[in-house]
This record gives C-alpha cells, sequence and structure tokens, in this order.
C-alpha cells in the first residue's frame, strides 16, 4: 500500500486530499508514522522527529494516528488477497507477499495483478503498488520502484537491466550499518558489489555475505510463508520530557515489563531473552541484553531482570526520551517448541506479489 496511514486519513478525510499529511504523535516528542506522497517532496519521511517535519514543510496537517482503524482496512485488503491465492504471507499491515500459480505467464500474472490493484481501489478506495516477479526480493523492489500506485514486473533480463546501477541499499536486509560496510569497499552500486566473490563475502560478512551475492544477482529462493513466526514482544513509551531520575526510570521500566509479561502470558508465550532499548535525548538509542537458561513470562521475573540490565548496563549522561522492554527467544509456554503464529506487524510500505 502507498503511504498507508495518510492515505487512509485523506480518504477518509477528503479536506486533506493533495495536501501534505503527516500521521504521528504530539509536535513536541513524536515521529512521523506515514507522510503522505505530497509531504515527502519536502523530505519528511517515517520515523522523523515530527518538530523537524513540521519545519520542513509548517503547512503540513498533523493527524494523529488510528491503529484500530488501519488494522481494520488491513484485514479488508487481505480478505481481497485471499480471493486471488491462498499463499499470502503478511509482512506489516500495509504490506504483503502472494504466491500466484506458478504456470503463469508473465503477461497472465501482469494482467491479475493489475485486476488486484484495481479491486483494491474498487472496493477499498486506497492506492497500492505492485511488483511481479520470480521471487521475493524483485517483487519486493518492483512494489518499491513502481511507486506511487504502480505496477512493475521484474523478469530475468529486466533484472539484469536494472539491478547493476541501483544503490546497495535496495538489497533486501542492507541497513545503515551494512551499507556503511560495503561502502567502505567500494560497493556504493549492486553493480560493483557483483564484482566480490562470494569467499570474500562470506569472509567479511559471515552468513549474510552469501545472501548478499545472490541478492545481488537477483537469486532469491526464500518461499512465500503465510504464517509467520512471532520473534518477540515487546512495548515501549516515549516522554514528554527527558526523564534523569533513575528511581522514576525505575517505575516506567516495571509498568513495560509488566505489559509485556501480560501480552506473554496472554499468548501462552515464555522467552529467554530479556531486551531494554533507551532512547537519549540527543537521540542516541541503545539497546541492552540478556538470555537466560530458561524462559519467562511472570511479571516479577521480567521485572526483575530489566532492573538489573538498567542498573548494570546503562549510564545516564542525558536524560533519557524513550524506554522500551522486550522479549525474544520465544516458545510455547510449558513445551519446548517454537512457536508460531500468524503476526501483524505494523513498518513500511508496498506490497510484493511473486509469482
Amino acid at each position: 500500500m502507498d503511504a498507508f496511514y495518510a492515505s487512509v486519513e485523506q480518504r477518509d478525510r477528503p479536506e486533506l486530499s493533495g495536501r501534505p499529511v503527516i500521521v504521528g504523535g504530539s509536535p513536541r516528542r513524536g515521529v512521523v508514522a506515514a507522510a503522505s506522497y505530497q509531504a515527502r517532496e519536502f523530505g519528511l519521511h517515517s520515523a522523523m522527529p515530527i518538530a523537524q517535519a513540521l519545519r520542513r514543510c509548517p503547512q503540513a496537517v498533523l493527524v494523529q494516528p488510528r491503529f484500530a482503524h488501519y488494522r481494520d482496512i488491513s484485514r479488508q485488503i487481505r480478505a481481497i488477497f485471499l480471493e486471488y491465492t491462498p499463499l499470502v504471507e503478511p509482512l506489516a499491515l500495509d504490506e504483503a507477499f502472494l504466491e500466484l500459480r506458478a504456470e503463469l505467464s508473465w503477461d497472465s500474472a501482469a494482467k491479475l495483478a493489475g485486476q488486484l490493484k484495481a479491486k483494491i481501489r474498487q472496493q477499498v478506495a486506497l492506492p497500492c503498488s505492485v511488483g511481479v516477479s520470480g521471487n521475493k526480493f524483485l517483487a519486493k523492489l518492483g512494489s518499491q520502484l513502481g511507486k506511487p500506485d504502480g505496477l512493475l514486473v521484474i523478469d530475468r533480463r529486466k533484472a539484469q537491466e536494472i539491478l547493476p546501477a541501483l544503490p546497495v541499499k535496495r538489497l533486501w536486509g542492507v541497513g545503515p550499518a551494512t551499507e556503511r560496510k560495503l561502502l567502505a569497499l567500494g560497493s556504493r552500486t549492486i553493480g560493483e558489489l557483483q564484482k566480490l566473490s562470494q569467499a570474500e563475502l562470506v569472509r567479511r560478512f559471515g552468513v549474510q555475505g552469501a545472501q548478499l551475492y545472490r541478492l545481488a544477482r537477483g537469486c532469491d529462493d526464500r518461499p512465500v510463508r503465510p504464517k509467520r513466526e512471532t520473534k518477540s514482544v515487546s512495548r515501549e513509551t516515549t516522554f514528554a520530557d527527558d526523564l534523569t531520575d533513575p528511581t522514576m526510570l525505575k517505575r516506567v521500566l516495571s509498568r513495560l515489563a509488566e505489559q509485556v509479561a501480560r501480552d506473554l502470558r496472554q499468548a501462552k508465550l515464555e522467552g529467554r531473552t530479556v531486551q531494554l532499548k533507551v532512547r537519549f535525548a540527543d537521540f542516541e538509542t541503545i539497546t541492552r541484553s540478556h538470555t537466560l537458561p530458561l524462559p519467562i513470562s511472570s511479571t516479577k521475573a521480567l521485572q526483575r531482570e530489566i532492573e538489573l540490565l538498567f542498573e548494570t548496563k546503562v549510564t545516564l549522561s542525558l536524560g533519557v526520551r524513550l524506554l522500551g522492554v522486550g522479549v525474544s527467544n520465544l516458545r510455547l509456554s510449558g513445551t519446548g517448541q517454537l512457536a508460531l503464529f500468524e503476526q501483524e506487524r505494523s513498518i513500511r510500505t508496498n506490497s510484493g506479489v511473486g509469482q
């Protein structure tokens, strides 16, 4: 989906149509959850502090997010996906992979994708971009390059044409840290990365190096998985004013740990790895974690471990803007089996359609 949250707000409030829209929290402390394409023309993007976004685009309309409403619309869109194929892998509220019949020709797949776009527009009144390809990476890339409201087919020949000139950050899994390492190797584009041997990439990046080697050549054998593994349960909060009092911070952590523990028990999960997230007044963000010998889900146990992490691993040199508590390395409560659940995670954009 294209600028999903902002597009929903523009759809529901016609007076916002064609105007720069920011979906997010408080102008003082919040960050941008979504920006309409009119707002993106001013350089606005998700995760940008709202105060900074409003300085860049003072005419933007700030709208409070309605996540329950967005989830309802996401379910409507997913129901449309299921009319075309049972193989739907949700990546987020606004993004999914669909696997179509293998015997379809490229033209037939493109036609079906166009019908899908039209049906979403007709029934939900929202724009979306679709990528059609033979694997997940290229399908996602097609939806990204086709934005907004586009449809791009990437077959093998098209992949060989477009990949070399693209920046390495377009590769699946390449975040800022990996991008910096690749730039240090002289690999600014995917074409430059293609010149490195698989052995060299594995030596420098481990298992990820083999994946980078394959993705740079348009190869991706990951299947579409209708069910997704729940990897972590977490809660976080942003403060209206920076906090410096350790006692107050511990109280907040205790409350967050209580909420996470309750979420774990409701989902019948327990986990071994406890994680603490701290964002300071200058936006520096640190995470500290500890893996236990046995999984936990009780409130008292989680509160104890989080307080220990805070006391031993965090130095309060600045005020604290945000705190977060999470538990990962999950399994079903009382078993030794990893838990599999269909999961909805709110992040990013685009619907990828893989042939």
